[in-house]
């Protein structure tokens, strides 16, 4: 057993035929039992990022180690749900549940897998092919969980779904994580589905990391500043800034305290998450790894 779930140095993955980089010089910690969400813009590398950690692809530079070993060495451990939701279009909900519970005879858990296609209430004669894109999604959602991985990767598990099933499975995925000591890796744009369940943010942009390491920490290495526009944030580290009339708005890494004349507090997942997108040159932060493995 390892306390690290997934750890990158220096990982990179260039695609020779689109003859562009999706991740460079990527390094970060994941810890064993967080709930870490990915995130960044389209294009950023959060789907390359998951396929290495699935197996699926290879890097080309740098190393990734996956509940301490290679992805495929770890690969019974662990499952993966890719964005567009692969599954055989002609077989039924049962049948697909059924080929779940064959391909991993030894650790394969029925009632959860059933418990999650009923909930949706979805027949187990349905094929997959007339399917919704959301039904679609609880189906693999049930094989993913019913594998009872111990790192669990999702690309956008929740794109297809409309906003009360998003939240009654988030809540399954949540359970399911505090129950088994679950890892769980989720990417996604939607900022209301991470907030309050994950505690550890990996920030993606242009193929590099951004932020990385547990999110109250994050969030607590930032201050949100309002003031007059005339306003010196002097030593601080401003990471953005807006100007609305004479009001000054800005996010800021503090180094001592904030002078007088500034009101200060402490920026929601969405601010931070924001601001940084907005600001290309921001510095990076990454509180996972040793300053002197960040490369």
């Amino acid at each position: 057993m390892t306390d690290t779930a997934v750890e990158a140095a220096a990982l990179g993955k260039r695609f020779r035929r689109r003859g562009r980089q999706a991740l460079e010089s990527c390094t970060f910690r994941l810890p064993a039992g967080s709930v870490c969400a990915v995130m960044g813009p389209n294009g950023a590398g959060k789907s390359t990022l998951l396929a290495l950690a699935a197996g699926l692809s290879a890097p080309t530079e740098g190393t990734l180690t996956v509940l301490g070993g290679t992805p495929a060495q770890s690969r019974e451990r662990l499952a993966y749900v890719a964005q567009d939701k692969p599954l055989h279009p002609q077989l039924t909900v049962g049948e697909t549940l059924r080929l779940g519970r064959e391909l991993n005879p030894r650790v394969w858990d029925a009632a959860v897998a059933e418990r999650i296609v009923a909930d949706g209430d979805l027949h187990p004669d349905e094929r997959i092919r007339t399917l919704s894109g959301g039904q679609r999604s609880r189906v693999a959602l049930a094989l993913a969980l019913g594998k009872r991985p111990a790192l669990l990767l999702l690309d956008e598990p929740m794109a297809d779904l409309d906003p009360l099933a998003r939240h009654q499975l988030m809540g399954t995925l949540m359970a399911d994580a505090a129950e088994r000591g679950t890892t769980v890796v989720m990417s996604s744009h939607v900022v209301a589905d991470l907030e309050g369940s994950c505690d550890h943010l990996l920030l993606l942009g242009a193929g590099r990391v951004r932020l990385a390491g547990p999110l109250d920490d994050l969030l607590a290495a930032h201050t949100l500043v309002t003031g007059p526009a005339s306003g010196d944030l002097g030593p601080h580290t401003v990471v953005e800034s807006r100007t609305t009339g004479r009001q000054l708005t800005a996010l800021i890494r503090a180094r001592g305290p904030v002078g007088a004349g500034w009101e200060t507090a402490e920026p929601s997942l969405e601010e931070l998450v924001l601001s940084h997108l907005r600001s290309a040159e921001a510095p990076e932060l990454r509180l996972d790894v040793p300053e002197e493995a960040v490369v």
